[in-house]
């Protein structure tokens, strides 16, 4: 049998295609950008005058049989230059064992091993493959994820923050939350490393985006949360709301997503998987379209005048094109009841997005289109410029929505004594792949006010 990869000579064009870069696709004449390097972290996508939400049913791609994946398509490499096979849908590792001289039906029992034994991080030759086998693989690949294991912080209500190093050249630190709830715990993983969208009460967006994680990566956060459970304790579900902004990184995401609703392999339900957004359109709609995890959109304003204040990416798509898309493309009516409605974020922050007038705006918002909304606890963190709304003002908020007959809760703030909560997760100060900070956005009201 041959047992090294095929390795090809190919110009800096086909690594950039290796690396996850693809061309963009048309919709009625308007051009949207869907894809990036993992290495290469790409511009905000334009949306272009044409650009209409095609209509049509869903069309959720099985893990086990991605219609991105393609017998041209490079398998994903680790640090060390071996194939990284916590990187390959279960597809495409059948494709990589046949391109090594294994036989593809092996990807199935390999696949399982690796998400479901959590003890092994390593080939070994003690049954589980046979031990050629196994030395055969190890030779040319690894399941490691590309990530060492860091820091363990545990707030005083069992939240833990991870702390991992990216293993490459260019290092640098991600963190991901371990939230329990009972025997139940959800694991808060990051996308990136910063984040491009500078929001403004986020101090991960202090840090700029510095690069794009790869789906091996993005899983093995979500492997290394299991293995850390205590006796009796499940990892139930798994949230994009970490560091970075997922569809931003929808390439990597998306293959991310397909390995973790996997049924041979971690096989979590598509309602315990959801993916948050600041309001990419172009990439929400491709989400929408390609997945069957669910979807939660970061509001926290209800007009443009805060809104692209506190989220500049509103200036790039506004509130009638983020709500736009979601009214065509909600409900899913063919994924099941949980997921016939959007979930909406909203941070509250003190005189800001919390007056009656701003809950009345949601409530009409929520009137248009399925959804639910969660009211969260504005975090502080050095540097910030905002306050949260008290619990009365915030207790206010939610009553006069929910006598509208709307749906609305309020998230629990959990670890944020460790830095752990919603929007505090983040090293600014990382010397790896360091950037200034990004500029502070100017209150619109002030220069109202001077006016």
């Amino acid at each position: 049998m041959r047992l090294a990869l095929r390795r090809v000579a190919r110009p800096a064009a086909a690594i950039d295609r290796v690396c996850g870069r693809r061309r963009a696709r048309v919709h009625d004449g308007g051009r949207v950008a869907v894809g990036a390097s993992p290495r290469s972290p790409p511009p905000i996508p334009e949306l272009g005058r044409g650009y209409d939400a095609h209509d049509g049913s869903h069309r959720a791609r099985d893990a086990s049989t991605s219609a991105d994946a393609s017998e041209d398509d490079a398998f994903p490499l680790s640090a060390d230059g071996r194939a990284q096979l916590k990187g390959m849908r279960r597809s495409e590792l059948a494709r990589w064992l046949e391109a090594t001289g294994e036989r593809a039906t092996r990807a199935d029992g390999l696949f399982a091993t690796m998400y479901r034994d959590l003890s092994m991080n390593a080939f070994e030759g003690d049954g589980r493959f046979g031990e050629k086998f196994a030395s055969r693989l190890e030779r040319v690949a690894t399941m490691d994820g590309d990530l060492r294991l860091g820091e363990v912080r545990r707030a005083s209500d069992g939240t833990r923050k991870v702390t991992y190093a990216l293993a490459d050249d260019s290092g640098g630190i991600v963190e991901s939350v371990l939230i329990p709830s009972g025997r139940r715990t959800t694991v808060c993983v990051s996308s990136q490393l910063g984040c491009a969208m500078n929001c403004q009460f986020c101090f991960t967006a202090t840090m700029g985006l510095r690069k794009n994680l790869s789906a091996a990566q993005i899983v093995e956060q979500v492997v290394r949360a299991r293995r850390m459970c205590d006796e009796g304790e499940e990892v139930s579900n798994v949230v994009f709301m970490g560091m970075g902004e997922p569809l931003h990184n929808i390439d990597e995401v998306l293959k991310a997503v397909d390995i973790l609703l996997d049924p041979r392999g971690l096989a979590f339900s598509r309602n315990k998987v959801t993916v948050s957004t600041s309001g990419l359109v172009p990439q929400m709609e491709r989400f929408l379209t390609e997945s069957e995890a669910s979807l939660a959109v970061s509001l926290n304003a209800t007009t443009d005048y805060i809104r692209n204040w506190i989220m500049p990416i509103n200036r790039k798509y506004n509130l009638d094109s983020l709500l736009g898309l979601l009214r065509r493309e909600f409900p899913r009516t063919d994924l099941g009841r949980h997921q016939r409605q959007v979930f909406f974020e909203y941070i509250m922050l003190a005189g800001v997005n919390d007056s009656d007038e701003d809950a009345d705006r949601l409530i009409e918002i929520a009137k248009s289109l399925p959804c639910k909304i969660n009211l969260i606890y504005f975090n502080t963190h050095d540097g910030a410029e905002f306050k949260c709304s008290d619990q009365e003002r915030i207790a206010a908020f939610r009553q006069r929505v929910s006598d509208a007959g709307v749906t609305c809760t309020i998230r629990v703030s959990r670890g944020d004594e460790e830095m752990s909560a919603c929007g505090q997760l983040g090293s600014p100060g990382d010397v790896s792949n360091w950037k200034p900070p990004p500029p502070r956005m100017r209150d619109p009201r002030t220069r109202a006010a001077r006016a």
